[in-house]
């Protein structure tokens, strides 16, 4: 319940700091793409292998990952 209290002060810490976060912003950037990425692997990937619809999950995966590739290559 307490974890969700820290975003909206982020966010507000954020907004009045914007000016100067501006030099680290894509390291920022990138902390927070490992910790989603980290959230994936660990949770939900695992998460989707289970039980009698296992293979529905690694197919949406997979097909989610194949529009990225396709998406990024055309919009480069």
């Amino acid at each position: 319940m307490l974890s969700g209290i820290v975003e909206p002060i982020a966010g507000g810490l954020t907004l009045l700091f914007a000016t100067y976060l501006t030099p680290v912003l894509p390291y920022l950037l990138a902390f927070s793409a490992g910790a989603m990425i980290y959230v994936v692997v660990e949770e939900l990937i695992p998460e989707s292998a289970e039980g009698e619809h296992s293979n529905i999950g690694t197919v949406g995966f997979a097909a989610g990952f194949v529009l990225m590739m396709i998406l990024d290559v055309a919009l480069g």
